[in-house]
């Protein structure tokens, strides 16, 4: 596939990638936690529209159709399988549209991890592969340029998403989202996934989600040295460590007066875990310098982390406009016209 479009433009430098909608439109009161089925591209389109172009305006170059979790599987849980081929068409259409609307931009189609692959069953594997067999048509009939694959933690999960999209004649972007045991769950080893995704014909391998900037580039970096594709990397916004190395099992050690109801931080009371925007642009910045063009943001991000990763890669997006200017900040600014003794509660306030 070194020929594809989604080479082409990598090979030309580097493009930014939103993803992270669970938990944006989530916080926005469009889908429930817990839960996290996009149902938002049927009950409300213009919520999901405007966080693409949201996103767009930001940096993101690839508009990715939210169906993530939009699997039949998923729409079997909450009782509304009915709604599975609508859902998908919907949220292609709406990211068909936003791409279309801005020079330059690349539509996705989106697979991902099922939750209810298992690697000691044949019929639990023959499910996933029907259901990713059906949403990378309808992404192929809504005229996606390419498909991701994402977040597999199982190696031959992840092998049967490309499977099902070179199928189809499509170019495959595959990120894995490795678990606390620094390996795929199936046995095999992170860095020998991605090389064996490679030569079954994947344009693009790396990582997205679970792991923070600190937790991911590492494994990024060697992932880089061993393949000749290029390289995605897409961390979420949040700051997991050696000992925490996914936000599964994040602490909260700042003694939380009012945890959550379900026991720890994941998904819902993450918030003094994030990472600032700098943390995203730094982390951007040391992949990119190690040969990585394929750089977004996983969950947790807002289109302010977008902006940031963009920036960080040399680029101007049109929300570069409005990057911050603190030397006009009423206390902490350096203009001659704001005034001394304000500037000076700057150490009491």
């Amino acid at each position: 596939m070194a020929n594809d479009l989604i080479t082409q433009r990598l090979d030309q430098g580097p493009l930014i990638c939103a993803e992270g909608f669970l938990f944006e439109l989530e916080r926005r009161g469009y889908l429930s936690a817990g839960e996290f089925v996009p149902e938002v591209a049927l009950l409300r389109p213009d919520a999901l529209e405007a966080l693409h172009r949201d996103f767009q305006h930001a940096g993101s170059d690839i508009v990715q159709a939210f169906t993530y979790n939009g699997h039949r599987e998923k729409l079997r849980v909450i009782g509304k399988e009915d709604k599975l081929e609508p859902l998908n068409r919907a949220a292609l259409k709406i990211a068909r549209k936003v791409a279309d609307d801005q020079e330059g931009n690349l539509m996705a189609g989106n697979i991902s991890n099922s939750n209810i692959w298992d690697p000691e069953d044949a019929v639990s594997q023959q499910n996933v592969r029907a259901m990713f067999d059906e949403m990378v048509q309808w992404a192929a009939e809504e005229g996606a340029d390419f498909i991701i694959g994402e977040t597999f933690y199982y190696a031959d999960e992840a092998q049967a998403a490309l499977e099902a999209i070179r199928a189809k004649g499509l170019p495959a972007v595959i990120t894995l989202a490795p678990m606390a045991e620094n390996r795929m769950m199936d046995g095999p080893g992170i860095v020998e996934t991605c090389l064996a995704l490679e030569q079954n014909g994947a344009s693009v391998v790396g990582l997205n989600c679970f792991r923070g900037p600190d937790t991911m580039l590492p494994w990024i970096q060697q992932i880089r040295d061993a393949v000749t594709c290029h390289v995605a990397a897409l961390p979420v916004t949040f700051r997991t460590t050696e000992q925490e190395p996914t936000f599964f099992n994040l602490s909260d050690h700042q003694g939380c007066s009012c945890p959550s109801p379900h026991g720890r931080p994941f998904p819902t009371a993450l918030d003094p875990l994030f990472c600032n925007r700098y943390e995203l642009g730094a982390f951007a910045r040391d992949a990119y310098a190690s040969g990585v063009n394929y750089l977004g943001v996983c969950c947790g991000a807002a289109p302010m982390h977008i902006r940031e990763v963009a920036m960080a890669v040399g680029r101007e997006p049109e929300a570069a406009l409005f990057a911050e200017r603190m030397h006009n900040h009423f206390m902490y600014g350096s203009h001659e016209r704001l005034p001394s003794h304000i500037a000076a509660l700057g150490d009491k306030a």
